[in-house]
């Protein structure tokens, strides 16, 4: 099953059932107006919605087209909004560019943060920013939502509670950071509002690619148009999304709508750090990791962040080509002292 939240006049838009090839949906307002009401009564919601997607599928069900650009992120606000950094080859490249030792513990207890969840961008908003020495990056994910989660659950009890899978660009602004971490207290400003897909699928929709914990299929990103990253998100994942889960639940009950990102998707390659694309390796889901190699390579790096105009899109197909959740597309944009240029 395939869910969307369409823009309308209230901040939290209204949910419909989408096809799974993406061009059609219907509307279930009469089930749950939003997703977050779909959550919090998942048990009985999803199987009326189910009846729905399989009415689209037949025929039965009437329908309107869908367009991407109506979407919003499918949750446009939530309760929690938690990112990990599941993939540690990333984590131990961000150290070594700086000279810093990665802790024996990262690769034993998930790094997990807390996002501002108020309000999410929809997948093709732009990425307004007042100055571009921020260091304006992208961060292309995997997340799921989750239904309730009890305090104290096991990684194997918390991937029962894994409900939608959605892609995500996790907005960072490195110039930024350092002087954040620096502080002892964590991001927030070096932060902004991340995006996620058009379109979050239920588990069951990814087939084999999906083991109940990781989605093992490349996260395509490109900047202006170029191939910019195609790592497989199963692969180099230290820390799967039961792990997360219960990372995040260790101390506090987590709520339904509850969204857990797994971080960067990154890959080694034959046992080194990756390679670009055009160089014939996977690519990268961030700027930071290849500048990060540019500057252990070199000792300096020598990709930009990104700029004004700068477009990224990040997108996921099955192995027939298809776009499972649908595309984000940004394009980076000034905002000066009377908004947005």
């Amino acid at each position: 099953m395939k869910l969307a939240t369409l823009k309308d006049s209230t901040r939290d838009g209204r949910l419909v059932v989408v096809s799974r090839d993406l061009t059609r949906c219907s509307e279930v307002g009469h089930i749950a107006r939003t997703l977050q009401v779909a959550l919090d009564d998942w048990e009985h919601v999803a199987p009326r919605l189910r009846l729905i997607a399989e009415g689209i599928e037949t025929g039965a069900q009437p329908t309107l087209r869908f367009h991407e650009h109506d979407a919003t992120s499918p949750l446009p606000r939530a309760y929690q909004w938690a990112d990990g950094s599941a993939y540690v080859n990333h984590v131990e490249l961000v150290r070594k560019a700086r000279g810093a030792e990665m802790p024996a513990s990262f690769w034993t207890d998930p790094l997990i943060y807390q996002g501002g969840s108020d309000s999410f961008l929809a997948p093709r908003d732009p990425i307004v920013m007042a100055d571009e020495a921020y260091g304006i990056d992208m961060e292309g994910e995997v997340a799921v939502i989750t239904g309730d989660v009890a305090m104290g659950s096991s990684p194997e009890a918390a991937r029962e509670a894994i409900r939608l899978v959605v892609l995500v660009n996790d907005v960072s602004l490195r110039g930024l950071i350092p002087g954040e971490l620096a502080k002892g207290f964590g991001f927030f400003q070096s932060k902004p509002a991340s995006v996620f897909s058009p379109v979050a699928v239920t588990p069951d929709e990814l087939g084999d690619a999906w083991d109940g914990v990781k989605l093992h299929l490349p996260l395509h990103v490109s900047l202006n148009g170029r191939p910019f990253g195609k790592a497989n998100a199963g692969v180099d994942m230290t820390f799967d999304f039961g792990q997360l889960i219960a990372h995040a639940a260790k101390t506090r009950h987590l709520v339904a709508g509850t969204i857990i990102g797994s971080g960067t998707v990154s890959n080694k390659r034959d046992g080194g750090p990756g390679k670009p694309v055009e160089d014939g390796g996977d690519g990268y889901s961030c700027i930071a990791e290849i500048r990060m190699i540019e500057t252990i390579e070199t000792g300096a790096p020598k990709t930009p962040f990104m700029r004004f105009g700068d477009q990224v899109r990040i997108e996921m197909k099955d192995r027939a080509g298809h776009s499972i959740f649908g595309a984000i597309e940004q394009t980076v944009e000034h905002y000066g002292e009377e908004g947005p240029q």
